[in-house]
């Protein structure tokens, strides 16, 4: 592997438990990623054996940020459930909600 794009290992497995060997019988792929920005160490199982390891690396991280992205959405800005169904609808409402809370956290420092 070259460690110089973070790329560790690119193995090819099976799940060797009873169930999970019963429920999920065919290969995976295993692909062990050191992020070079951060230096965390990455380990992602999937079944997509087409692509490079390194573009499956770096898809994988790029969706765990969208994960966390979302993750900080329904934390902060306390969005229940979306009124429309539009892309434009959702938009609206995630720019709306965006501008309260930055709205609210400038308040928040003026009157301290």
């Amino acid at each position: 592997m070259d460690k110089t794009t973070g790329l560790r290992i690119d193995q090819t497995g099976v799940m060797t438990g009873l169930k999970a060997q019963h429920d999920y019988p065919v290969p995976l792929r295993r692909i062990a990623y050191r992020d070079p920005e951060t230096g965390k160490s990455l380990v992602f199982l999937t079944n997509n054996f087409t692509g490079p390891a390194l573009t499956i690396a770096q898809l994988y991280r790029g969706r765990w940020e969208i994960k966390l992205f979302f993750k900080w959405i329904k934390q902060h800005l306390r969005i229940k459930a979306f009124y429309g169904t539009s892309p434009n609808a959702v938009r609206t409402q995630v720019w709306s909600a965006i501008a309260v809370y930055l709205l609210v956290a400038i308040l928040k420092n003026v009157c301290i």
